[in-house]
Formats: structure tokens, C-alpha cells, sequence
């Protein structure tokens, strides 16, 4: 009955637009250059100001910053994943360790106009880690208030064209996790418990700190850091690559994809819980920073140009993958 409700509200999402036109005749990059540093700007210095206590998660701050969210999607007439004015997927105190109260991710919902039940999933994590005995606040403007505003730029973008009549094909998740801090918590609950079938989606692209520019590519804003594309799917990896040196030409740099790296990111955000289950992924990242984790993470050391520019292409990637003939082959096993 959910699925139901939320494909009559999208269907009318779709109704107010112009009238639905060939998607494959629309110019994506028209929409990704609605993503600019100053829209950008403007929402990480919201999102990672004092007022939200530093995200963490089931505290009066990250409720906050839910609402923030909510209101971001309702402002694009994009509805809830759920149905109705409800965009929070609860996810119970049981799933945490210790005293963390419960929380909810943020979930909002494209409809495709082809492909419906096809789902590509787009995600951040929205938490943080609050403040300090001294009542500092950890604002986690790179960490990751970077990649989830970037989630909401690329919603807009989304919208924009389903008002100029270019619905993509396919279905579009938006997910803003709560509880990445915790231990990837609020991606394993989505996981755990999909609103859509996982069977059907697609592909997950996961945007975790994609603000600042790291101490191995100092003075190039125009790179990102590329994990887990060809783990599951060797055409997402191709596809990646694609769209890269069509729109965007940035350095695509998979030195933490390497299965011997010691950081071992690509089991460290969320776009792993979708991997485990063999959806394929790609996890868009910066780099590590001496801010990282510190009452230093601050809104003025993101590098507005650099955000838009891999907001962008995450965007275009994203128009591709819901909008080819075909959808993505999983060649490889998790």
C-alpha cells in the first residue's frame, strides 16, 4: 500500500511538471550546472552551523537537521519514500550500542518514468559526532555535511528536470543516514529493512566528505577519490569513467580502492551495506584531513568550486545510470 501511495504522490509530482518529454533528448549538464559553489556555500554554512549541536545522532541537533532535510525535499515537491508528509524511516534504539537514542534516516523519492521499479540510490550520512564536554560543537562540515548537501543540490537538479518535462527512467532514491558514526548504522537498518526491493536497485553512489581538498593533491581542486566502482559491476566502473571525460575531465584517483590499502575505506562508509548485498556502488570521497573529527571541520576551509564540480559529476553519473537502455550487470561477487 506504501509503494502505492508514493507512486500516485511522485505520478503528481510528474502531473505539475511540463509534459513528459524524451529523456534522452534533455541536456544533463543544464541541470548539473544548477549545483554551483554559492547554492552549495550557503547550505553547508546552514547545515554545519551551531544551530544543529553537531548531528549526532538521536540528539535534539541531528532531529534538527532531519527536519532541515525534510523541509529541503518538500521545498523541490519531491516526495516522501514513505508516503504521505512522513520522510523519516525510523530506525529503533535497538539497533545502537550503549545510550544512543533512536533516529531516522531521510528518505525522498523520484519516481521513474520507464523503469519505476528499477531504484538507483543516491546517499550521505547527515550525523556527526555533537560536541565536547565544554560544549564545542564538531560542526563536520567536510564530515559530512559536504556530501549530504551535495545529495540535496543533486535532488534539485533532479527536480528541475522533472518540471522541464525529463523524468528520469528510472526510480531515485534519496538517502540521508543517520548513524554513520555510530558503525554504519542507519545504512545497515535501510538494508535490513529496504523500503525497495534491494534486488532491484541498481546501484549506490556515496558522497562522504567530498569538501576539501587532501595534502596529496594540494593546489588541484579537481580531483576525487573513486571507491568501489568495479568491485560488483565492471560497467559502472566504465560507465564512471564515461561520464568523468565527457562533462567533467576531474582526476579520478582510485589510490584507497586498492584491496591492499590500509585505510580500507571501502568497508568504512555507507555504500558498504548496499555492496554486502551486491548492489554496486561507487563511494565519492576527499580525502583525510588533519580537521577530520575536530571542532576544526568548519564550514570556511571547504572549497566551494571543488564541492560543486564533484557534486556535479555524481549528478551526471546518476542521470546516466538511470536513464541507459539497460540496467547495470553485476559481473562480480561481493
Amino acid at each position: 500500500m506504501k509503494k502505492l501511495l508514493v507512486f500516485a504522490l511522485t505520478a503528481s509530482l510528474v502531473a505539475c511538471g511540463a509534459h513528459q518529454k524524451d529523456v534522452d533528448n534533455a541536456d544533463p549538464m543544464k541541470y548539473a550546472e544548477t549545483i554551483t559553489p554559492s547554492d552549495l556555500k550557503e547550505r553547508v554554512y546552514i547545515f554545519a552551523s551551531d544551530e544543529f549541536e553537531g548531528r549526532e545522532t538521536g540528539e535534539p541537533g541531528q532531529k534538527k537537521a532531519a527536519e532541515y532535510l525534510k523541509e529541503q525535499y518538500k521545498k523541490f515537491d519531491i516526495p516522501s519514500a514513505l508516503g504521505g508528509d512522513d520522510y523519516f524511516q525510523e530506525v529503533p534504539k535497538s539497533y545502537f550500542r550503549g545510550d544512543t537514542k533512536a533516529s531516522e534516516n531521510v528518505v525522498a523519492f523520484i519516481k521513474g518514468s520507464e523503469k519505476p521499479e528499477e531504484i538507483l540510490v543516491i546517499s550521505s550520512h547527515y550525523d556527526h559526532v555533537g560536541m565536547d564536554k565544554d560544549g564545542n560543537v564538531f560542526n563536520g562540515a567536510d564530515d559530512d555535511a559536504s556530501g549530504t548537501m551535495g545529495v540535496v543540490e543533486i535532488a534539485q537538479a533532479f527536480s528541475k528536470a522533472v518540471k522541464d518535462g525529463y523524468t528520469p527512467k528510472r526510480s531515485i532514491l534519496f538517502l540521508n543516514n543517520t548513524g554513520e558514526e555510530k558503525g554504519l548504522v542507519g545504512s545497515k537498518f535501510y538494508t535490513d529493512n529496504p523500503i525497495f526491493p534491494l534486488e532491484e536497485t541498481v546501484a549506490n553512489l556515496n558522497i562522504d566528505m567530498i569538501g576539501r581538498i587532501d595534502p596529496d593533491h594540494e593546489g588541484n581542486d579537481n580531483y576525487i577519490y573513486l571507491i568501489g566502482s568495479d568491485k560488483l559491476s565492471t560497467e559502472l566502473h566504465e560507465l564512471s569513467e564515461e561520464v568523468n571525460s565527457k562533462y567533467m575531465n576531474l582526476d579520478l584517483d582510485y589510490t584507497y580502492n586498492d584491496e591492499n590499502d590500509p585505510n580500507r575505506f571501502y568497508y568504512r562508509s555507507d555504500h558498504y551495506n548496499f555492496a554486502k548485498n551486491n548492489v554496486p556502488v561507487i563511494f565519492y570521497f576527499n580525502g583525510v584531513h588533519a580537521d577530520y573529527h575536530k571542532i576544526t571541520d568548519t564550514p570556511d576551509k571547504i572549497n566551494y568550486e571543488a564541492l560543486s564540480k564533484r557534486a556535479q559529476l555524481v549528478f551526471l553519473t546518476a542521470w546516466e545510470i538511470a536513464n541507459r537502455d539497460e540496467r547495470l550487470v553485476v559481473d562480480k561477487a561481493e
